[in-house]
């Protein structure tokens, strides 16, 4: 893969990790775009993901997240998991809402990672705030080639 440029090793990622990524795909989730490091998705939200104040219940809108969270950080093509995230909630998103989750890497320092998503309806409005932070398994790659 080294005779690849890095957004070529991120496209590369972003299509082999989405066909074998059946939490994301059952989710309907669609992977928008991939560069080193960044990753963006969008989701709607449907009927079903309706929690009991009829808003999307808040565990989906995190999984959202944590999936463009997984996309940028193994946007290298080093398997890297999640050590931990946290996530606020600025705003609920209702049946019909389109949202995207952008997420960039804010630092890369040998193993760890630390990953800003945000997440935002169709009004570009803010929905929630997710902070991720990643281990990279040395040796390993995300996609193997």
């Amino acid at each position: 893969m080294s005779e690849l440029s890095a957004q070529q090793i991120a496209d590369f990622v972003g299509g082999g990790m989405f066909v074998s990524d059946r939490a994301t795909q059952g989710m309907r989730m669609q992977l928008t775009s991939i560069a080193p490091g960044r990753a963006t998705m969008t989701m709607t939200v449907h009927e079903h993901m309706l929690n009991g104040h009829d808003s999307c219940h808040g565990g989906l809108i995190a999984t959202l997240a944590d999936s463009a969270f997984a996309f940028a950080c193994n946007s290298y093509n080093e398997m890297t998991v999640a050590s931990g995230f946290s996530i606020d909630f600025i705003a609920p998103a209702r049946r019909g809402d389109v949202l995207t989750a952008s997420c960039a890497e804010v630092s890369k320092a040998g193993r760890t990672g630390v990953y800003d998503t945000e997440v935002t309806n169709q009004r570009n409005e803010r929905i929630a705030v997710f902070r991720g932070r990643s281990y990279t398994i040395k040796g390993k790659p995300a996609v193997a080639a």
